[in-house]
Formats: C-alpha cells, structure tokens, sequence
C-alpha cells in the first residue's frame, strides 16, 4: 500500500474509532491497566478510563504499557462507573454470564459487539466496560449496560486474564473498522439514542411515577425496577421516544395530584 493510501485509510479510522472508551473497573494489579494501554494503541484506540482503580499510577503500569505511555498518561479516572458512561449513548459489559438476577441478558458476540460499538460512536461516545480481575462485572454494575458481550473460548476452560480480553476485543473492533471504512462515507446517520445519564434521570423519574401512583411500594420495591431497565435496555427508545415518555411520566404524576420535578 502507498503511504498516501495508508494515510487516507487510517485518517478516517482515528475519528472513527476515538469516541471508543474502554472502562476498566477497580483494577487490582495496576500492570493489568498498562497492558489494557498497549493492547488499545496496538489497535488504533486511546480513550482508556477507570474506575476506582486500586493502585494508579504505579510503576507496573507504566512497565507494562511499553510504547503506549501516551495512553495511560492520558487516562482519565473516576469515582463511578455512572460518572464514566454519563455522557455514552451505548454501554457493553463484558461478563460470561448470560442471567443475572434470574433474568436473561441481551448478548453479542465478539464480532457483533465490535459491529455495534463502531456504527453507534459515528454518533456519540460509546463504552466497552471490564470487570475487576477476580469477579467481573457485578450485577448492578450489568444492569447499566444496554449489552453484555463474551468471546467465545474453551467450554472447559474459558476463563481469560483481562488484559487478554480487551487485547481480542480491541483487534475486533480494529478489524472491523477496516471492513467498514470503505461503506460508510455519506452514509446516513444511525438514529439518535439518549445518553446513560439521560436514561438514569428517566429510570428515576419512572420509579417515583411508579411509587407515587402506588406501583411500586417503597417499603418492598422488589424486583419492578430490575425488570424494567431489561426492558428499557432491550427496547433503546431513542431519543425522541425517551422525551415523550418523560411526557407521559409527568402527566402521569400529575393526574396523580404528585407532580414533581424530575429535572
């Protein structure tokens, strides 16, 4: 390939690709946190977030990381997971488990979930979430994903060391950014979706609608929430439909004599 070829291939990619965050959660070995840089630059990526990593910076990260300082260096750490996907319009989660809470899942492959991180981050930010090394992702925090995602791997023994995980997630994602390239210029725009931080104000505007019409009781909640972001997650009202059910969620409390503000 000539350089001026290779230039206008991989141009596009770095725009395409730097709305991609990955999210590594609590990290326990701070050399984990290097690999996951190295792995991400190796495959054209740089926003790497964190969350309440237990040791960062540390020496082992930067030993790890090798060539790819610049993407520790500019890694950006937070006190929650909410704080990290507040302004993402699509959340995976990493995680073997197909049910939590007795609920089945919305699941990808590691090819979909490559697919669908790319065509959504022409839009907005999206996110690619791991767990902490020994336990994953914990149920609440798959709950805040529209998505779980594994990568298929020895029935017997399909168990992988993170950094391995985002290393083979991270080259589908690459890949399949070279097979999309050559498609998408004037394609037309995905439809628009809220961001997490739009769909919290409404999961919790949708629990105080319920309580105050004697829904949901307070003192025994049970599972109605749980059930109702799998619902909410599967469905991705966009945008547009996310405001009119705000709508109909005040009219509700109104009608109820309990109009809040649910700003």
């Amino acid at each position: 390939m000539s350089k001026r070829t290779a230039s206008s291939v991989i141009q596009p990619l770095v725009t395409m690709l730097q709305n991609i965050r990955i999210i590594l959660i609590n990290t326990f070995h701070p050399g984990n946190i290097g690999s996951a840089a190295r792995a991400m630059k190796t495959m054209g990526l740089s926003d790497l977030c964190l969350v309440t990593p237990q040791r960062f910076p540390a020496p082992e990260a930067d030993s790890m990381a090798a060539g790819a300082l610049d993407v520790l260096e500019n890694a950006r750490v937070f006190a929650s997971l909410d704080a990290a996907i507040a302004d993402c319009a699509l959340v995976i989660g990493t995680s073997a488990r197909t049910r939590t809470h007795s609920f089945s899942r919305p699941m990808l492959g590691a090819e979909a979930c490559a697919e669908k991180l790319l065509c959504e981050s022409r839009q907005s930010p999206v996110a690619l979430v791991f767990g902490q090394e020994t336990m994953g992702l914990t149920n609440s925090e798959l709950e805040k994903c529209h998505f779980h995602t594994s990568i298929d791997a020895n029935p017997e023994y399909p168990v992988l060391n993170v950094a391995s995980a985002i290393q083979i997630l991270c080259y589908e994602i690459f890949k399949a950014s070279l097979n999309k390239e050559n498609h998408w210029h004037g394609a037309t725009p995905e439809q628009e979706y809220p961001l997490n931080k739009e769909l919290e104000k409404f999961y919790e505007h949708l629990e105080t609608t319920l309580t105050d019409i004697d829904f949901i009781i307070q003192q025994h909640p049970g599972l109605v929430m749980t059930r109702l972001r799998r619902l909410f997650n599967r469905a991705r009202p966009e945008a547009k439909e996310l405001n009119m059910l705000r709508g109909i969620l005040g009219a509700a409390q109104k009608a109820s004599g309990k109009k809040r503000n649910n700003d």
